[in-house]
């Protein structure tokens, strides 16, 4: 059902969204345009994308979207993800205590998109979902304070 998340998944709507992004200017995802180690954008980027996961499911739990436009939304989360990881490795900050989550992520839409499509399934794996996004939250936000001291030893002039 899922491809990998840092590959598109297997369907024809993934390609069609990929193929919509100007790549005569280079740009072919978000993290392309920011510098290497942006890390308040990325982090904004992958939450929104979170949000967009959990709105996209409600709306195939009430038939108003697709398996595919689902897969479609995880596989962003997991370019987000991906990107995410590799600011952090820019400012040599370990994540990989959250490596896991996209994998944990994809487990839970998995058994969900197997069911059929209805509120109540929906209710009953948003809990597992946040729990994951809870586990992401917390993973970045322990990395706050060591993301802070190494931009702040980069740039000694900062007026902060």
């Amino acid at each position: 059902m899922y491809a990998s998340y840092s590959t598109p998944a297997p369907s024809s709507r993934t390609s069609t969204s990929s193929t919509n992004t100007n790549n005569s200017s280079g740009y072919n995802g978000s993290q392309k345009s920011l510098a290497p180690g942006d890390v308040p954008t990325l982090v904004h980027n992958l939450l929104s994308s979170t949000k967009q996961l959990q709105e996209i499911l409600r709306q195939w739990s009430l038939n108003q979207a697709t398996e595919s436009q689902v897969s479609d939304v995880y596989v962003q989360v997991g370019t987000e993800f991906n990107a995410i990881i590799g600011a952090f490795a820019y400012h040599q900050i370990d994540l990989s205590d959250i490596h896991s989550i996209p994998q944990e992520l994809r487990t839970v839409l998995e058994n969900c998109l197997a069911q059929e499509p209805s509120s109540e399934v929906f209710q009953s794996f948003a809990p597992e979902m946040k729990k994951i996004f809870y586990k992401l939250l917390k993973g970045l936000q322990s990395r706050q304070a060591a993301w802070r001291a190494v931009v702040n030893r980069e740039a000694p002039s900062d007026s902060r």
